[in-house]
């Protein structure tokens, strides 16, 4: 309701029989992103670049597809004291064959894997045959776009990474998603956190391909200490393995082995910056 001197203008005005003067416009109504289904005058969506930015405030996830194993880790987030830190998980099965981990919101993450088990079972159900990495992405990606082009609804805060093998060739096999409903096939990858596109520049550097198991867990690692100062104590590691019988397997790395590979790469660091140092001495 109008404030009583501004009521007292209006009915001034309808009695000398003056049009009302129109409303101004808010300062959030003349903006583009009050809805998902309004395009800016740029070709943007306003709400799909914010889903983006709650990624960046997620948890920084890092994957490594090696010769025959994928290595996913994620930056464990510093838990209240009291608090059981079994209940927070960033890498979560979907299928017996296919692992996901993902940055951003997490209950919107909750909200997409219940709907990604639902259609692993489903099509198990209707096929009789354990759906692929490239089907389930495929339905995460068009699950997340059609939370972009309609009313009354917003994006998924969500960004994930999709890690199993290819059936027939047992070749391993990564899916980035994004809130956009977009999904791209990588190799190596980052994704959460201030500081991916660094993480993502580092992989670029290091990642060869046939990387044997050790070496792509090491490679995970040292991606992940890029942004974790706490070393092992902050970070979770699993690893999906393939045998040669096409057995797959999947083992979260205890906090000893994290522990010990954290010592072994920042000893490295320290005979590099050491080494770094005599160079420049001797060129004084």
């Amino acid at each position: 309701r109008p404030p009583r001197r501004a009521r007292r203008a209006l009915e001034a005005q309808r009695a000398a029989g003056a049009a009302p003067a129109p409303r101004p416009f808010s300062k959030m109504g003349s903006k583009y992103d009050r809805a998902i289904t309004i395009f800016s005058p740029d070709g943007k969506l306003f709400q799909i670049d914010y889903a983006f930015e709650a990624v960046k405030k997620g948890a920084a996830t890092v994957g490594v597809t090696g010769k025959n194993c994928v290595v996913l880790g994620v930056e464990r987030k510093a838990v209240a004291k009291l608090q059981d830190p079994r209940t927070i998980r960033k890498v979560v099965k979907l299928d017996d064959k296919i692992t996901l981990a993902f940055a951003g919101l997490t209950a919107d993450a909750r909200v997409l894997v219940q709907k990604a088990r639902v259609e692993a079972q489903s099509y198990r159900l209707t096929c009789e045959d354990a759906p692929s990495v490239e089907y389930m992405a495929r339905f995460l990606a068009r699950t997340q776009q059609r939370y972009t082009q309609r009313g009354g609804v917003r994006p998924f805060g969500v960004s994930s990474i999709l890690a199993g093998f290819e059936a027939a060739t047992g070749t391993p096999k990564m899916y980035q998603i994004d809130p956009s409903g977009t999904y791209f096939s990588w190799k190596a990858n980052a994704i959460g956190g201030r500081n991916a596109k660094s993480m993502r520049e580092f992989l670029e550097k290091e990642w060869a391909a046939d990387l044997d198991d050790a070496a792509a867990i090491r490679l995970c690692v040292k991606a992940l200490l890029e942004v974790v100062d706490s070393g092992a104590n902050n970070m979770e590691v699993v690893v999906l393995k393939r045998a040669a019988d096409g057995t797959q397997s999947e083992e979260t790395l205890a906090e000893d082995a994290l522990d010990a590979i954290s010592a072994e790469i920042e000893k490295e660091r320290d005979e590099e910056a050491a080494k770094g140092k005599a160079d420049e001495m001797k060129d004084d």
